[in-house]
């Protein structure tokens, strides 16, 4: 059987999400107070996602619309995602405990007549943009500049700041080589020449004017400021992978992942300690001092993309919030 990419990285991200949601603000003495050995940390009976996983729907589900109408334009995502991101701004699920920056962008959104970059907020790189960006990664048929273009164009809706952008470009193409079996063992290698490869590239055809709402002399100065913020996460990474004994808090290694670089750093160093034992990466990455359930999401799309879809236990997906429209966008790009 096929190992459905897709579906794994999108139930991964979920289940990630779910499990760290109840610890996100708790320290990891406290975490282990609740929930015993963090080896044996259980999904809730009822698990609830986050808004994580909600925006990660709401990207799906644009890029599903704007695939529909032809092949993937900034101007057939955009609007479909600005209205999705509309809609979840507006909807009485929104109680998440969702991130400030993402509630102001989106509450700019709403006056239609307003260019998206100013709804943009190029000041911050929370983790809020890479955290829900695994879809693009997944979606089949884009050439590598559809992808990076849409990964850092969904990011710039809400988090315009370079790291924010670079980061979910990053997250995308992470996934996108996992998914296509890329060995984690080269896979901080890879994803480093990719950020060298990259590092002066503003793409104005996604991103149109947005630098110019920064303080930076000209667009290749704006987004080398992104890129090379990840290049140093990526050699923290790097040694944290060799050097750091699982039976420690990662975010003491890479960061606590409240920002877009060390929740990519964190949520991959949980998945590289533990690549083919996927739900042991989660408990992981859910019993940490920082952002554990946005840290757990990216590490359950990592471990879903690389291992697919029978990754996750039986009895862990069938009572994940959101599970059927999870799983549907998932079939629809597996197949």
């Amino acid at each position: 059987m096929p190992k459905q990419p897709a579906t794994g990285a999108l139930l991964g991200l979920a289940l990630g999400d779910a499990l760290g949601f109840p610890t996100e603000f708790d320290d990891v003495p406290s975490i282990l107070a609740t929930c015993g050995p963090w080896r044996e940390m259980e999904l809730p009976r009822r698990a609830l996602v986050s808004d994580d996983t909600q925006m990660t729907l709401a990207l799906g589900r644009a890029l599903d619309t704007a695939s529909r109408r032809g092949r993937l334009t900034p101007e057939r995502l955009e609007r479909p995602l600005r209205r999705e991101f509309v809609d979840w701004y507006h909807s009485p699920d929104n109680n998440r405990a969702p991130g400030r920056t993402c509630l102001t962008a989106c509450a700019l959104l709403t006056e239609e007549a307003r260019p998206w970059q100013d709804a943009s907020q190029v000041g911050s790189k929370g983790c809020g943009a890479n955290m829900r960006v695994a879809p693009i990664g997944l979606v089949p048929g884009l050439s590598d500049e559809q992808r990076a273009g849409a990964a850092q164009l969904q990011s710039a809706l809400t988090h315009g700041h370079p790291t924010a952008l670079a980061a979910s470009d990053l997250t995308a193409h992470a996934v996108q080589l996992l998914a296509r079996g890329t060995d984690p063992a080269g896979l901080v290698g890879r994803l480093r020449s990719y950020a060298l490869d990259r590092r002066t590239c503003y793409d104005h055809t996604w991103l149109g004017d947005l630098w110019t709402r920064s303080q930076d002399p000209g667009p290749e100065h704006f987004i080398a400021r992104g890129w090379d913020e990840c290049l140093a996460i990526l050699d923290r990474l790097r040694h944290a992978v060799r050097t750091v004994s699982p039976e420690t808090d990662p975010c003491l290694a890479t960061g606590a992942g409240w920002v877009a670089e060390e929740a990519l750093a964190t949520g991959l160093l949980c998945f590289l300690l533990f690549p083919d034992q996927p739900v042991t990466a989660l408990r992981r990455a859910a019993c940490t001092s920082g952002d554990s359930d946005s840290i757990a999401c990216l590490t359950g799309a990592f471990a879903g993309a690389w291992l697919g879809a029978d990754a996750w236990p039986a009895d862990w997906t069938e009572r994940v919030e959101h599970r059927d429209d999870l799983s549907a966008l998932g079939t629809l790009w597996d197949a």
